[in-house]
Protein backbone atom coordinates (compact mmCIF):
# COMPACT_ATOMS: atom_id res chain seq x y z
CA UNK A 1 0.00 0.00 0.00
CA UNK A 2 0.88 3.44 -0.96
CA UNK A 3 -0.18 5.83 1.35
CA UNK A 4 -0.32 10.14 0.61
CA UNK A 5 -2.48 12.64 2.19
CA UNK A 6 -3.44 15.55 -0.06
CA UNK A 7 -5.00 19.20 1.11
CA UNK A 8 -8.31 19.65 -1.51
CA UNK A 9 -6.24 21.83 -3.71
CA UNK A 10 -3.82 19.39 -4.24
CA UNK A 11 -5.63 16.71 -5.36
CA UNK A 12 -5.48 15.89 -9.54
CA UNK A 13 -8.75 15.64 -10.89
CA UNK A 14 -8.18 11.94 -10.88
CA UNK A 15 -7.45 11.59 -6.90
CA UNK A 16 -10.61 13.43 -6.66
CA UNK A 17 -12.82 11.45 -9.19
CA UNK A 18 -11.16 8.33 -7.85
CA UNK A 19 -12.22 9.47 -3.77
CA UNK A 20 -15.97 10.67 -4.82
CA UNK A 21 -16.42 7.47 -6.28
CA UNK A 22 -15.19 5.32 -4.03
CA UNK A 23 -17.58 7.06 -1.19
CA UNK A 24 -20.48 6.82 -3.66
CA UNK A 25 -19.93 2.89 -3.95
CA UNK A 26 -19.95 2.39 -0.67
CA UNK A 27 -21.71 5.02 1.28
CA UNK A 28 -24.40 5.70 -1.54
CA UNK A 29 -24.83 2.03 -3.78
CA UNK A 30 -23.32 -0.42 -0.99
CA UNK A 31 -25.38 0.54 2.15
CA UNK A 32 -28.38 1.88 0.03
CA UNK A 33 -28.51 5.48 1.34
CA UNK A 34 -28.72 8.38 -0.72
CA UNK A 35 -27.58 11.50 0.31
CA UNK A 36 -25.10 14.39 -1.47
CA UNK A 37 -21.47 13.21 -0.36
CA UNK A 38 -20.07 15.96 -1.53
CA UNK A 39 -21.15 18.31 1.61
CA UNK A 40 -19.19 21.15 0.80
CA UNK A 41 -16.78 19.93 3.98
CA UNK A 42 -14.36 18.58 1.47
CA UNK A 43 -12.20 21.60 0.60
CA UNK A 44 -11.68 21.92 4.55
CA UNK A 45 -10.17 18.47 4.90
CA UNK A 46 -7.18 16.75 4.41
CA UNK A 47 -7.44 13.46 2.33
CA UNK A 48 -6.09 10.39 2.93
CA UNK A 49 -5.73 8.17 0.34
CA UNK A 50 -4.50 4.51 -0.23
CA UNK A 51 -3.40 3.19 -3.27
CA UNK A 52 -2.94 -0.59 -4.17
CA UNK A 53 -0.71 -0.22 -7.65
CA UNK A 54 -2.81 2.40 -9.86
CA UNK A 55 -6.47 1.86 -7.76
CA UNK A 56 -7.95 3.49 -4.69
CA UNK A 57 -8.16 1.30 -2.14
CA UNK A 58 -9.14 3.04 0.80
CA UNK A 59 -9.95 6.46 1.87
CA UNK A 60 -10.34 9.18 4.66
CA UNK A 61 -10.92 12.38 5.36
CA UNK A 62 -9.51 14.61 8.50
CA UNK A 63 -10.10 17.76 9.84
CA UNK A 64 -8.44 20.11 12.12
CA UNK A 65 -9.66 21.11 15.69
CA UNK A 66 -12.67 23.57 14.47
CA UNK A 67 -12.87 22.83 11.13
CA UNK A 68 -15.44 21.00 11.27
CA UNK A 69 -16.02 19.65 15.41
CA UNK A 70 -14.62 21.05 18.20
CA UNK A 71 -11.92 18.57 18.39
CA UNK A 72 -9.79 17.30 14.85
CA UNK A 73 -12.17 14.69 13.65
CA UNK A 74 -12.01 11.96 10.86
CA UNK A 75 -14.63 10.81 8.68
CA UNK A 76 -15.64 9.36 5.33
CA UNK A 77 -13.81 6.29 6.35
CA UNK A 78 -13.86 3.75 3.07
CA UNK A 79 -12.34 0.61 2.58
CA UNK A 80 -12.89 -0.53 -0.82
CA UNK A 81 -14.95 -4.09 -0.58
CA UNK A 82 -12.34 -5.44 -3.20
CA UNK A 83 -9.42 -4.79 -0.80
CA UNK A 84 -11.67 -5.86 2.89
CA UNK A 85 -10.82 -8.86 5.09
CA UNK A 86 -6.87 -7.41 4.69
CA UNK A 87 -6.70 -5.55 8.07
CA UNK A 88 -6.88 -2.30 5.44
CA UNK A 89 -9.30 -0.31 7.48
CA UNK A 90 -7.19 -0.76 10.66
CA UNK A 91 -3.88 0.77 8.93
CA UNK A 92 -6.15 3.78 7.52
CA UNK A 93 -7.33 4.64 10.84
CA UNK A 94 -3.91 4.62 12.34
CA UNK A 95 -2.34 6.48 9.22
CA UNK A 96 -5.43 8.90 10.05
CA UNK A 97 -4.14 9.41 13.83
CA UNK A 98 -0.79 9.71 12.64
CA UNK A 99 -1.53 12.75 10.37
CA UNK A 100 -3.74 14.45 13.17
CA UNK A 101 -0.75 14.35 15.49
CA UNK A 102 1.89 15.21 12.84
CA UNK A 103 -0.43 18.76 11.90
CA UNK A 104 -1.96 19.47 15.32
CA UNK A 105 -0.08 17.32 18.35
CA UNK A 106 -1.58 15.39 20.92
CA UNK A 107 -5.26 16.79 20.55
CA UNK A 108 -8.80 14.78 21.17
CA UNK A 109 -10.49 13.40 17.95
CA UNK A 110 -13.53 12.61 17.39
CA UNK A 111 -15.82 10.63 15.01
CA UNK A 112 -19.12 9.56 14.20
CA UNK A 113 -19.18 5.81 14.14
CA UNK A 114 -21.44 3.98 12.54
CA UNK A 115 -22.86 1.54 15.31
CA UNK A 116 -22.09 -1.68 13.80
CA UNK A 117 -18.14 -0.34 13.87
CA UNK A 118 -17.98 0.02 17.06
CA UNK A 119 -15.71 -2.19 18.61
CA UNK A 120 -13.47 -1.30 15.68
CA UNK A 121 -13.33 2.16 16.80
CA UNK A 122 -13.02 0.67 20.52
CA UNK A 123 -10.20 -1.57 19.66
CA UNK A 124 -8.33 2.03 18.44
CA UNK A 125 -9.30 3.94 21.64
CA UNK A 126 -12.29 5.99 20.70
CA UNK A 127 -15.01 5.87 23.27
CA UNK A 128 -18.53 6.97 23.01
CA UNK A 129 -19.95 10.34 23.76
CA UNK A 130 -23.12 10.06 23.50
CA UNK A 131 -26.75 8.00 22.47
CA UNK A 132 -27.17 7.00 19.24
CA UNK A 133 -28.78 8.56 16.54
CA UNK A 134 -29.43 8.49 12.94
CA UNK A 135 -27.83 9.97 10.22
CA UNK A 136 -28.95 9.60 6.71
CA UNK A 137 -31.33 6.60 8.23
CA UNK A 138 -28.13 4.76 9.77
CA UNK A 139 -27.36 4.43 13.44
CA UNK A 140 -24.26 6.12 14.54
CA UNK A 141 -22.82 7.34 17.55
CA UNK A 142 -20.31 9.84 18.40
CA UNK A 143 -17.02 8.71 19.51
CA UNK A 144 -13.91 10.47 20.89
CA UNK A 145 -10.08 9.29 21.55
CA UNK A 146 -8.03 11.13 24.03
Amino acid sequence: MEWCVRSFGELSTGELYALLKLRADIFVVEQECAYADPDGKDPLALHLLGYEGAELAACARIFGPGDYLEQASIGRVAVNSKYRGRHLGKQLMHRALEAVRERWGAVPVALSAQTYLLKFYRELGFVETGAEYLEDGIPHIMMVRD
